[in-house]
């Protein structure tokens, strides 16, 4: 599961389909009505929140609103809250190690996207901050 902290208009093809569905299945965890992926580190962000269900909805319908801009409908009526005003913070260190992880993905992949990405930008419901990769990631971390 990657629920990526990266602008969804930056998010190749394969990587805005899989974050919709990694997505509703992460909808599905937090509202407590699935019993694997619970102890998922991806989620423990969201978990932060006053309301995690919102948080996820925030981030669900972030990505949908880039997929509308590229012509895809994702169904949202699968989302079962609206997009509020939730924020999490996201460090510069993790938007980093996201950014090569995406960019790695997209070389093999897609090597015409390749040139869309540029500069990392964050998801619509994250503030930059400077900071170390996130305690959660269990992504490698690149070599110093």
């Amino acid at each position: 599961m990657r629920l990526w902290s990266i602008h969804p208009d930056l998010l190749d093809r394969s990587a805005l389909v899989a974050g919709w569905r990694e997505g509703l299945l992460a909808q599905k965890v937090l509202r407590g009505l699935t019993t694997g992926y619970r102890s998922h580190p991806q989620l423990e962000r969201f978990r932060t929140l006053p309301d995690p269900v919102a948080g996820i909805a925030t981030w669900l319908h972030a990505l949908a609103d880039g997929a509308d801009e590229r012509g895809y409908r994702f169904d949202r009526t699968r989302v079962v809250v609206p997009a509020g005003a939730e924020r999490l913070e996201l460090t510069d260190g993790q938007l980093a190690l996201e950014w090569a992880h995406l960019r790695g993905k997209v070389t093999a992949r897609d090597p015409a996207w390749l040139e869309r990405l540029t500069e990392p930008r964050p998801h619509p419901m994250f503030d930059l901050v400077p900071g170390p990769v996130a305690d959660w990631e269990r992504a490698p971390r690149p070599e110093a």
